[in-house]
């Protein structure tokens, strides 16, 4: 019986990534500013989070009529998402402050919203950010029986339709991650391949509170006050609104038409490129100049630097993609990015397209 191995990079003399840090760090001693967040970011911060409150208790205490209550549901399911985005992320790789417990704070948000800190660090922050698009230890693409996301994953019947099936799958991520894939690695104590790092007792406590908060505050407490079939209906399209967005941004990263996913030698277990090279080769860019879309998915569409900088706060991605690039164009690989989110879309749905038809 074989044992699983974590992939590693290979040690170069002149590293892209070491050149990329010193070009950007010129960048923020030439502006004198910090690369952390800005006022503007903790405002946006602020008011996502007292919009979600607001409209939870609205529904709530003074629920308005059937039609009205949806539109209210698909917003909190657009602020779930949003505040994902926007403030658990950046505080969860510490770079939406300069105060260690700032990000702290931030990062808890996800708690606020149901989802456990713990595994999201190992899954997306340790595991996702190292080893992006490598088949059998990136989670990201590691959808089950339904979906082929990787060329080197089992292609079944099935796939062929997954260009057209895939946006109802997205839907249920929120659901699925609440309600299963946190159980899931709290009790197999691993994510995937990859063992989980030794939980102390406060993680077990911050787990199991989390959860208890959340079965309060999104199910007991909404049942009581709007009867079962009403909170039903809400909680489905909330949680399918948030799944949708969440899924598809984060897909449109790294599952599209000219993104690689790249495999290990057998026997050395290293990978082709050096950590930079590999990150850029595996992640892409979409709608950069659109500054709504930015705004919204927390700078989520400048995923290169995003993967490239993690502790650099989102707001500093549109001035440094421009170093970023130029280094690409140095080193002679390709910079991927897509100038809509429709071209985006299209280039991910032609990716399923093709990975479902046969080999």
């Amino acid at each position: 019986m074989s044992t699983f191995a974590i992939p590693k990079f290979p040690v170069v003399k002149q590293s892209l990534h070491a050149e990329l840090k010193k070009r950007v760090q010129a960048y923020f001693d030439e502006q004198g500013i910090k690369s952390t967040g800005t006022p503007k970011l903790f405002t946006k911060a602020i008011v996502m989070i007292m919009a979600f409150v607001a409209v939870y208790i609205q529904l709530l205490v003074w629920t308005p009529v059937w039609y009205l209550a949806l539109l209210e549901a698909v917003i909190l399911g657009g602020l779930i998402a949003g505040i994902g985005f926007n403030v658990m992320h950046d505080g969860s790789h510490g770079s939406f402050s300069t105060n260690r417990w700032m990000n702290r704070i931030a990062a808890s948000s996800m708690s606020m919203l149901g989802a456990n800190h713990f595994m999201w660090n190992m899954k997306h922050n340790m595991i996702h950010h190292s080893f992006t698009n490598i088949d059998g230890v990136d989670d990201d693409i590691e959808i089950g029986v339904l979906m082929r996301m990787a060329p080197t994953q089992k292609r079944l019947k099935m796939h062929k339709f997954q260009h057209f099936y895939f946006w109802f799958l997205y839907m249920q991520l929120y659901i699925f991650w609440i309600f299963f894939t946190d159980y899931n690695k709290y009790f197999s104590k691993k994510i995937g391949n990859v063992p989980l790092k030794k939980m102390e007792f406060k993680d077990h406590f911050e787990f199991w509170i989390v959860k208890v908060y959340h079965a309060a505050f999104f199910i007991v407490i909404p049942i009581y006050a709007l009867g079962w079939l009403p909170w039903l209906v809400g909680f489905i399209v909330m949680s399918m609104v948030a799944g949708f967005i969440l899924s598809i941004v984060f897909q449109l990263a790294h599952t599209v038409e000219h993104t690689e996913f790249p495999v290990a030698d057998i026997a050395s277990h290293q990978l082709p490129d050096e950590f930079a090279a590999h990150q850029i080769k595996t992640t892409a860019n979409f709608a950069t100049r659109n500054k709504l879309v930015s705004w919204l998915v927390g700078g989520l569409n400048f995923q290169i630097e995003h993967h490239l900088f993690p502790k650099i706060s989102h707001v500093h991605y549109p001035a440094i993609s421009k170093i970023v690039k130029a280094v690409c164009a140095e080193y002679q690989l390709q910079y991927i990015e897509y100038p809509t989110m429709r071209r985006a879309v299209v280039a991910h749905v032609r990716f399923l397209r093709d990975l479902g038809r046969a080999d």
